[in-house]
């Protein structure tokens, strides 16, 4: 998520031409486009950083759940 964020934000500052940012080449924001793409499509799913999320969830709304039944 952070990468987004520094992505939307160079686009941002890119565009309307803030300080030094107003001399930075499109070609950065787009390599950065491109790095995201990669890890958020292949490089997350490899690394099974996706599946890790869920299923973290799931176990805490589970032990959530035997906190509650055995109160």
């Amino acid at each position: 998520m952070p990468l987004i964020i520094l992505l939307a934000a160079l686009t941002a500052l890119r565009y309307f031409e803030v300080g030094p940012f107003s001399k930075l080449s499109w070609w950065w924001i787009v390599g950065l486009a491109v790095a995201a793409f990669i890890w958020f499509e292949f490089l997350e799913r490899i690394l099974g950083l996706d599946k890790r999320k869920a299923h973290d969830k799931l176990e805490k709304a589970r032990s959530d759940r035997v906190k509650n039944t055995f109160k």
